[in-house]
């Protein structure tokens, strides 16, 4: 069942019900330019680029598009923006580079009597650099390629390189607490602010004066992660570092996923992971090594069984250094932690190959859309005792949902970030996509989150947005989801900021 995409012309879109004094004052504040409500601009930032986004837009199926587009080139024009929006009762979602595949950026509209996107593209400069204290300060809309060319001028890195990176802001990596793919060495997103500044309807909020604070609890850690529902994120504050000279990306495969999950807990727990430490189970091995093209995948397979290895995983690991002997040091270390672990090198084609693709994920699903697949991702995370278990549940709960006529789905796995306590699993489906193919997903996506409520976190990095929501009260409790809701009332008491997103409405 082929599902070619539809033509932007061709989708229809409702008009807008953006109040005409409402959009007056609005022009008036950033000019009528930046005032769209034409319906290919709407259309532009409605939802994100989860599967159910994508095969909305290739059928022309109903679904929440904006009322307007607004672009601020300020953060004092977007503080301007809400207090206007307060006035007249508009929500307002935040949009940055349009990533989420949580239904985050979904123009949900709530109770109110309009929504508008919140573009923050046109917020995309560099604020100043301190290279003595080794910060950053970003404007919210600047996606992450451009952040890293800009600092790389001046001799730094951010080092966060998520599968979105060709398109995510900075902005979009604080409300949702990114990681990237070289986590291990870098640190998480959350990791690197150290201040933020807000756009709220109360005022704005500025945070973080210091490296370290005791004063209360550290409310940057409320606004990062806080996915647009308790301010609109202006402004970031991040730790950069100096940019590596030397970088080495190469490969093993292991024998079988409990000794990977042994091998990369070991390398954790002995704090030499390499930057990237990314290891995939049987299935996404096999499709790994296709891909790359660097190896004959029969001729391999003889070659591993030779070595004793029959159940064939992909350990990939990469290390940025500032030196040939500090590259050399941190190599040793991780590799001599893997002795005593059947494995066998492949060395650096595999690994480059990887490195070479690793933002075509998008691309490729695009490919597979175009010939009928359904093809999704999610994650999740928990303790090393209750990982296996928690892939376990979680593969059974997609191959059951998704199997169909006698055919079974794809179901690929890997550990894509590893802590000392315990690691995430993301997933990768493939299946058949049948006559409903929304449904199909959905129905697939509640039994995998329902297999991982009460064994682990419903997500590691992709954000709460609207889908996880239904199960975040068991994650967080009943007393979670009051706090959750009594910041939002203080910041935002008409609740105008991203509506139906990670907060449910007080009691």
């Amino acid at each position: 069942m082929t599902t070619p995409a539809l033509p932007a012309s061709l989708v229809e879109v409702a008009g807008s019900a953006l109040p005409e004094a409402a959009c007056a004052e609005l022009s008036a504040l950033i000019g009528e330019q930046q005032v769209l409500t034409d319906p290919a601009s709407r259309l532009g930032r409605a939802g994100g680029l989860s599967y159910s986004d994508l095969i909305r837009r290739r059928g022309g199926t109903e679904f929440a598009v904006p009322d307007a587009v607004l672009l601020p080139t300020d953060p004092e024009l977007v503080q301007g923006i809400l207090e206007i929006c307060v006035r007249h009762d508009i929500a307002v979602v935040p949009f940055g580079g349009g990533t989420s595949v949580v239904g985050g950026v979904d123009a949900l509209r709530g109770d109110k009597v309009a929504v508008v996107a919140l573009d923050l593209a046109r917020l995309d400069r560099l604020v100043s650099l301190d290279p003595g204290s080794r910060i950053a300060v970003l404007q919210a809309g600047m996606r992450a390629a451009e952040a890293e060319s800009l600092l790389a001028a001046h001799g730094f890195t951010l080092g966060h390189f998520p599968q979105s990176f060709e398109r995510a802001t900075i902005g979009g990596f604080a409300a949702t607490r990114s990681a990237g793919q070289a986590s291990a060495g870098y640190g998480r997103f959350e990791d690197m602010v150290e201040g933020v500044r807000l756009a709220t309807p109360g005022g704005e909020w500025r945070l973080g004066v210091a490296p370290a604070s005791a004063a209360g609890p550290d409310l940057r850690q409320l606004a990062v992660g806080s996915e647009g529902t308790l301010g609109v994120i202006t402004e970031v504050a991040v730790r950069v570092r100096p940019a590596p000279v030397r970088s080495r990306y190469e490969a093993l495969v292991l024998d079988g996923w409990q000794s990977g999950v042994d091998a990369v807990r070991a390398l954790a727990q002995g704090r030499v992971l390499a930057d990237v430490t990314r290891f995939s189970d049987v299935d996404e091995t096999a499709v790994q090594l296709e891909l790359s093209g660097a190896l004959k995948a029969g001729a391999l397979k003889t070659y591993l069984r030779g070595k004793g290895i029959r159940q064939p995983c992909l350990l990939v690991l990469g290390w940025d250094a500032a030196s040939r002997a500090e590259l050399k040091l941190r190599r040793s270390a991780t590799l001599n932690a893997l002795r005593g672990i059947r494995s066998t090198r492949l060395g650096r084609p595999v690994g480059e190959a990887w490195r070479s693709h690793r933002f075509s994920g998008p691309r490729q699903r695009d490919a597979l859309l175009d010939r009928g697949v359904c093809v999704e991702t999610l994650e999740t995370a928990t303790h090393w005792t209750g990982l296996s278990e928690l892939r376990s549940a979680v593969r059974t709960a997609l191959m059951r949902s998704l199997k169909a006529g006698g055919k079974s789905p794809i179901v690929m796995c890997h550990i894509s970030h590893a802590y000392e306590t315990g690691a995430s699993l993301y997933f990768t489906v493939l299946a058949p996509r049948n006559a409903d193919p929304i449904g199909q997903w959905q129905r697939a996506k509640e039994a995998a989150s329902d297999a991982i409520a009460g064994r682990g976190t419903i997500t590691h990095h992709h954000a709460v947005g609207a889908d996880h929501l239904p199960w975040l009260g068991a994650e967080i409790g009943d007393i979670g989801g009051e706090v959750l809701a009594a910041a939002k009332k203080a910041v935002d008491p008409t609740g105008i900021l991203n509506p139906g997103k990670l907060i449910r409405p007080a009691r």
